[in-house]
């Protein structure tokens, strides 16, 4: 994870949770491709923040854990959904998960925030949590032509889908998307793939 990132969400994390559970719009067009292409099982929310995602999982049948590199977001976490397990966990390697799997990944708008070389490492690292069969959602914020870093120091690295996509061997791409986000407004680009059993 980039420090100067995960700093600003340590410094800031009531607010960053305040912006997506209570100003941000609900984020029905993830939650539409989630209902069609997840799986009924486990699930592991990479990169969960406040855990809006994660407890959206849970509500709807599945055994769900959200895991976020940042002590702040996962106290805000634990505070808003007190019903629900979060745990430290940082990308590229996720060391802290060891040999879990799950039926379902989700890691929304998260990788944007690794420098891009870690990129690829990330999300071999990601499809390796799968079971067979099982489904990977990832998505990131898209930056054209070069990284940059908001007010707050986070960084938004700029690199292409096929960095992606060729880390994804092994797996069916089901969906491959660039898109206006309901709940940020942001363009994110989504893809879900499945591992092939």
């Amino acid at each position: 994870m980039d420090h100067q990132t995960l700093s600003a969400y340590e410094t800031n994390a009531a607010a960053y949770a305040a912006e997506w559970e209570d100003e941000q719009d609900v984020p029905h067009d993830l939650y539409e491709l989630l209902r069609t292409f997840f799986t009924p099982g486990t699930a592991a929310d990479v990169g969960c923040g406040s855990g809006r995602d994660t407890a959206w999982l849970v509500r709807h049948g599945f055994d769900a854990v959200g895991y976020d590199a940042s002590e702040g977001l996962l106290a805000e976490a634990r505070r808003r959904h007190p019903e629900i397990t979060f745990a430290v966990a940082t990308l590229p390697d996720l060391a802290e998960l060891g040999a879990r799997t799950f039926d379902n990944v989700l890691s929304e708008t998260v990788i944007m925030h690794l420098p891009p070389a870690d990129v690829p490492a990330a999300t071999r690292r990601l499809a390796s949590l799968l079971n067979p069969g099982g489904t990977l959602y990832l998505s990131w914020r898209t930056t054209p032509d070069h990284d940059a870093r908001d007010a707050k120091g986070r960084l938004y690295a700029a690199f292409p889908a096929a960095l992606v996509r060729r880390e994804l061997t092994g797996a069916e791409i089901l969906h491959d998307a660039e898109i206006r986000s309901v709940s940020s407004n942001k363009i994110v680009h989504r893809i879900i793939a499945r591992r092939i059993p």
